[in-house]
Formats: structure tokens, sequence, C-alpha cells
């Protein structure tokens, strides 16, 4: 008989509490501090209300879950299932995933980690992807297995409005911090697995999004088998300024019209480090139903 398996992941997915509930997964919010009380993600903090307390210069600090939420969400969840998938933002972006590893190995195999770091609306992909296959009767260790091994045919291109917010949280590499020196250039940044690093260097905000969608294509291209989107999911996300997100989704749906875009607004502890006005294209190539 297959097992019952609950899926598990963390607000940075962007999926909301509310779009968890209808999809049957659970969602854990990650917690921030500002100006030293803290806060978890659409449960008492809105996108408004932090974008507003970022800009009167609030002092906002990411943080990850503490071990007790972790492990009082799986007890409850292991009452009435019997393994967990739990798919945690990327490693390389925080001690998060690293941390559950470690409270996992007290759970004799029912909880399964998967490290695939990924992202926003590529690890919403691999939340989704994780559904998928439990509903096909795949085991936990069997899924957490196939995400991992598909954790690079994902990218993502990231246009910052400001570089402030990213140095300050010390969460970029030297290459992409040295772009901030060059004033009035729009840092395009790249997310290939692990890393936040530096890609591009756009004179316009037009220039870009051209960079940005050139880059989707070819990755699409010469990694992920073609552009189509019998293989390949298309997102963008972006933080906070929704009609630059609507012009680029047209932008973007002119160049690949064939594809369902799908968009979301970056998690605000994404958006801490990052600051408002960023846009970004994402794809990951579609995991095979059989």
């Amino acid at each position: 008989m297959a097992q019952k398996i609950a899926i598990v992941t963390d607000s940075n997915s962007g999926i909301t509490q509310a779009q968890a509930k209808e999809l049957g997964i659970y969602v854990l919010p990650m917690p921030f501090m500002i100006n030293n009380e803290t806060y978890y993600e659409d449960i008492t903090l809105t996108q408004d209300e932090f974008y507003r307390r970022l800009a009167e210069g609030a002092d906002v600090i990411t943080s990850q879950p503490t071990p007790e939420s972790v492990m009082n969400l799986w007890d409850e969840l292991l009452l009435n299932h019997d393994a967990i998938v739990h798919i945690p933002m990327s490693s390389g972006l925080s001690g998060s995933c690293q941390s559950a590893i470690m409270l996992a190995q007290d759970y004799e195999g029912k909880v399964e980690v998967v490290n695939n770091q990924r992202i926003s609306v590529t690890q919403r992909q691999s939340t989704l992807d994780a559904l998928m296959l439990a509903e096909q009767g795949m085991d936990a260790n069997k899924i957490k297995e196939a995400l991992e091994a598909d954790k690079f045919n994902s990218s993502i291109y990231i246009m910052l409005d400001t570089l402030y917010y990213l140095k300050k949280g010390g969460r970029i590499t030297p290459a992409a911090a040295a772009l901030g020196t060059i004033l009035r250039l729009k840092p395009v940044l790249q997310i290939q697995g692990d890393k936040l690093d530096a890609f591009a260097k756009a004179r316009t905000v037009s220039q870009g999004k051209s960079i940005m969608i050139n880059a989707i294509r070819s990755d699409m291209e010469k990694r992920f088998g073609g552009v189509s989107p019998d293989n390949i999911w298309l997102q963008i996300a972006y933080t906070y300024d929704t009609e630059a997100v609507s012009q680029l989704k047209e932008e973007v749906q002119a160049q690949f019209p064939e594809f369902a875009i799908h968009v979301d607004p970056l998690s605000l502890s994404v958006a801490c480090h990052i600051g408002p006005g960023a846009l970004a294209v994402a794809c990951c190539k579609k995991m095979s139903l059989t």
C-alpha cells in the first residue's frame, strides 16, 4: 500500500497559507525581525505592511524557523501520515535546510529533507512536483531522490533596482557586490542551483529585461531540451512593483506566446535582501510523469 505522505515547504516558495490549504500541503512561515520584534510571513505581516516598514528604514533581519516550530509541525503531521517530504529554501541561501536535515535524523527515516537548492517560483515548482509524485504512489525517499536529481534543471535571473539591501545583508558574492560600485547600472543576478551571483550589467531597465529573456531562452535551448511548453515551466517573480511586473509579463509573453506564465511576488524573506523593484524571469524543466 502506498505511503500517506505530507508535503512541507516554507514561505520562501511563494505559496501562501491559503494556497497551501487548497493544494493539501503545508507551508512553514519564515520568521524575520523588524526592529527586534518577530513577524511571520503571511501570518502576522502582509506584503504591503512589510514594504512600508522597509521604506521607513526599519531594521529588517531574516531568521530561520526554530527547531521547535519545525518539529511541532512534523510531529503533528506524523499523527496522520506515514512520512514527510520537507522542501526548504536553497541550502546556499539559508541555514534552514541544514538545520532541518539535522532534526530529521531523529525521525527514523520518516522525514525526508530535500536539498534541491531552489528558491521562490522554482521552489514552488519542486513542491508541486513532490505532490504529483506522491499522488502517483512514489514513496518519500524516492521523491527526495527525484527532486535532488532534478535540482539543476532550473534557472532564475533577477534584475535589481538597488544593491543596497543585498550588500547590507551580506547575501551577495564579491563579484555581484562589485557591481554596486558602478553607478546607474541595473545589475542582473542569477541563481543556478546554489548561490546568487553576478550575471550581467544593464544600462537600462529595458536592456536588463532583454538580457533576462535571452538568458532564459538560451537555457531552454541548450540545457533543458528546447523552447516548448511541453517540457518547460516559465515563471516570473517580483518585489512590490505590480505595474512593472505586468509590463514584464507582456514582454515575456510576446517572446514565448505558447507558454502559460506563472507570476508570483517574491517571499518577504527574499525581499529583505534585494529590496523593492526587483524583477525576475525563471524556468524549470518539467519532470517526467513516468
